[in-house]
């Protein structure tokens, strides 16, 4: 009973990921949303159940399957533009479609439910990101965090500058801007980590997704917690890391409480079984 009740989570996930499938298309009438969020269910669902069975690259394997898919069909086959500039679209045209239902989904309201686990399982920034060299940070993190908020405010106003200056053709615009966005995303993301040996520095300075992802993360159900019980304070958690979160403390005000992306690195490196 006990081996059986392990894979309960990958099965509740693919339930809930089922639950927004069917919901989306009977309510809007189209079979792409019952495939689309079926696929990202399995996916992650797949994902858990390698973990589950040790599986050390369990968490890349989603990586590559969610971020490929989304990349490469979803953005360049189907043309759509799943930035935050693509949610500013189809926000202002007043369509919950595309870009507006995952960001609903992984960024919004998701969080609520997994912190930022769509960073750590299916962005495909961090998907190229995570294969360079720099794990783990080799320094104390920066204090220019405040950048985020420049990319944030530069993809409103760049939106909202087209949809005020009535400018033609928007949709294909939003295309090039999706090519543009994700080739300057790379570019400055490897850049970041070779410079400050950190892969998720892009993470934790530019990104601007995560201005919506930390706050709703604060309140994630889905958490690493720490058996006090079992702590020897090694320290082993911290240096695995690569969000800088301190797993120890098991407040919600816990230091980079809110950058934790799932990755477990924590939890498979604890010698005492403690997270």
């Amino acid at each position: 009973m006990k081996s059986i009740r392990k894979y309960a989570y990958p099965l509740l996930i693919l339930l809930v990921f089922e639950t927004v499938a069917v919901t989306l298309w009977l309510t809007k009438h189209n079979l792409f949303y019952l495939l689309n969020f079926s696929y990202i269910g399995l996916s992650v669902s797949f994902g858990l159940f390698l973990y589950i069975r040790k599986y050390k690259h369990a968490r890349r394997v989603v990586q590559l399957l969610v971020g490929l898919y989304m990349l490469v069909y979803l953005g360049l086959i189907c043309n759509e533009n799943m930035q935050i500039e693509g949610f500013w679209y189809y926000l202002f045209t007043g369509v919950f479609e595309a870009a507006t239902i995952h960001y609903a989904v992984a960024k919004i309201f998701g969080p609520l439910l997994f912190g930022r686990g769509w960073c750590g399982y299916a962005c495909w920034t961090a998907m190229v990101l995570d294969f360079l060299p720099y794990k783990t940070p080799s320094g104390p993190r920066k204090k220019i965090g405040w950048v985020r908020y420049l990319t944030f405010a530069a993809s409103l106003i760049f939106v909202a500058a087209l949809f005020l200056a009535k400018v033609g053709n928007i949709e294909r615009i939003m295309f090039w801007a999706f090519l543009i966005g994700n080739a300057a995303y790379y570019a400055v993301g490897i850049a970041l980590a070779f410079a400050f040996k950190d892969n998720r520095a892009f993470c934790k300075y530019i990104c601007p997704i995560t201005v919506f992802l930390k706050p709703m993360s604060y309140f994630s159900a889905v958490r690493v917690k720490c058996d006090k019980s079992k702590c020897v304070g090694c320290g082993k958690c911290k240096q695995v890391c690569p969000m800088d979160v301190d797993v120890t403390d098991n407040s919600r005000k816990r230091k980079n409480g809110t950058e934790c992306i799932l990755c477990m690195e924590c939890v498979k490196n604890c010698p005492k079984d403690a997270l």
